[in-house]
């Protein structure tokens, strides 16, 4: 019964909102928005004939490499900030500094230097994903417990045990803050990356549908997006509660206690 209240919890906003949408649209004659109805229609033409290996695969592979690679840099470099206070104080200014340019804007940039292939693509989703996954790595080693690092150091555990042992398992909630923000961020710069100089992808396809006014097709790739997203973030959710089981763990028990 539990499970049912769940997924009936789960659903019943999405389905109030596409029955809105539904009833919205079912008289519209306004070809921009079209009724929901002809957009699902052309749905499985647009992209389960073809486009789902041709644009769809490749896209969802770039996100993989460039949001893994933007974990690895984070989680690397914010334990090697958040660790030092002196690495922290010097490089605190610039990291501010290049936290604040849109990833957009640097897409012109890394054209020049990376050229117009996937190289390029998986570098707009890596500097735009690496920022959230940096600085809470960053906030959750300085948060480590003193005490915890006090008792690691009257042990002398060794540098590579201290990290495995006490930093990463001390720091992973707020990592994991962080990669649930660059995950949003790597669907949204997947699809800007390719409106430049691309000739696939599902942002470059939506793109080609709202030039040559395929509106209901345009919008199957909006939705798409959404569907996509849905379905990563609930990848990341399993991946999170496996993860940090002990955590969820032990917030239960100082709730119950």
């Amino acid at each position: 019964m539990s499970a049912l209240k769940s997924v009936v919890r789960l659903l019943a906003v999405p389905a109030l909102l596409v029955a809105v949408w539904w009833t919205a649209t079912e008289g519209s004659t306004d070809y921009f928005w079209p009724p929901l109805r002809t957009i699902v229609g052309t749905f499985d033409d647009t992209w389960f004939h073809g486009r789902l290996t041709s644009d769809v695969l490749p896209s969802l592979l770039r996100l993989v490499a460039g949001y893994l690679l933007a974990l690895v840099l984070g989680i690397g470099a914010g334990v090697a900030i958040g660790s030092s206070r002196t690495l922290r104080a010097v490089l605190e200014p610039v990291l501010e500094f290049f936290r604040a340019i849109p990833p957009p804007v640097l897409v012109p940039i890394l054209m020049l230097f990376a050229g117009i292939g996937d190289g390029m693509k998986i570098l707009v989703i890596v500097t735009g994903c690496v920022w959230p996954v940096l600085l809470n790595t960053v906030e959750g080693v300085r948060a480590l417990d003193e005490v915890l690092r006090d008792t690691a150091r009257s042990y002398r555990l060794r540098r590579g045990s201290r990290l495995v042992h006490l930093v990463l398992p001390g720091a992973s909630p707020q990592i994991a803050a962080g990669a649930r923000q660059a995950l949003s961020v790597g669907i949204i710069l997947m699809v800007i990356s390719e409106m430049f100089a691309a000739s696939e992808g599902v942002g470059f396809t939506i793109i080609q549908f709202q030039r040559t006014f395929a509106i209901p097709q345009m919008w199957t790739g909006v939705i798409l997006l959404g569907v996509i997203g849905v379905a990563l973030s609930a990848l990341f959710h399993l991946a999170e509660a496996r993860v940090l089981r002990w955590y969820t763990g032990l917030r239960r028990a100082q709730r119950e206690g």
